[in-house]
């Protein structure tokens, strides 16, 4: 019995202890806007992204190997991209970007992950978004310090994706 009484009074000094030294983080400090996590009203950096047409641009070199690269032109009235309306394919599907010097769409976009399977020449349900990995290159400045170095197995990897390749690399 003064076992029990001795541990539910250790338990609650515990607790009581912890109550007093846990500190609370204003919202304003938890990211790198420094503002309240709950306001809407943020001022976005002065950053520049690229007016230039498609075909004008130069690219920026892939953050990393297969990073999804960044698109070097305007995106002006090509938004929304929707399932039924994407116009990135007019220049991007594979059957079309050779013709027209765009970089081609990887054999990964049109590979169902979740089936295992292609989809032959339909780019996959999954990837059709491509807003979703992909963001305008812009002037913008880290706004951390950052000493990440890409390393790449060839030349031609900074240039194009081969995820489907290696996705399973290494796995047994």
């Amino acid at each position: 019995m003064k076992n029990k009484i001795f541990l539910s009074l250790a338990v609650a000094t515990l607790i009581s202890a912890c109550g007093f030294a846990v500190k609370s983080v204003d919202s304003k400090d938890l990211g790198l806007r420094k503002t309240s996590l709950e306001s809407e009203n943020i001022e976005l950096l002065d950053v520049k992204y690229s007016q230039l047409s498609a075909g004008e641009s130069v690219l920026i070199e892939r953050s990393f190997e297969n990073a999804p690269p960044l698109i070097p032109h305007t995106l002006e009235d090509m938004l929304p991209i929707v399932k039924d309306n994407n116009i990135c394919l007019s220049c991007h599907d594979q059957s079309i970007a050779k013709d027209v010097g765009a970089t081609p769409l990887p054999n990964s976009h049109y590979f169902d992950l979740r089936k295992n399977k292609s989809t032959k020449d339909m780019v996959s349900e999954a990837r059709f978004n491509c807003t979703q990995c992909h963001v305008p290159q812009s002037d913008a400045k880290p706004l951390v310090n950052n000493t990440f170095e890409a390393k790449f197995k060839n030349e031609e990897s900074k240039k194009r994706s081969n995820l489907l390749d290696v996705l399973n690399e290494g796995v047994r």
